[in-house]
């Protein structure tokens, strides 16, 4: 099942991503910069929620107390 969530506190303005019996995939970032948010969902695509959560949560970008990172692993855990 496709999801688009929207972030906070970073440069990316939303998340879109698929969720399909537990696994990530075809996760797009809009906005941010965008060397490392198609990284980190290249990265990400194929793995399952659990382990995106639990790998992403936490990560801060510079005094932020977010990231885009950190925002997937929010998005992510908020459709289990």
């Amino acid at each position: 099942m496709k999801h688009t969530c929207k972030t906070s506190g970073v440069c990316a303005k939303l998340i879109t991503f698929d969720l399909t019996d537990g696994v990530v995939s075809d996760i797009n970032f809009i906005g941010g910069c965008s060397g490392n948010t198609q990284g980190v969902a290249k990265l990400a695509d194929g793995m399952k929620a659990e382990e995106i959560i639990e790998k992403l949560s936490g990560i801060r970008c510079g005094f932020k107390g977010t990231s885009c990172p950190d925002q997937l692993a929010k998005a992510v855990a908020s459709k289990l």
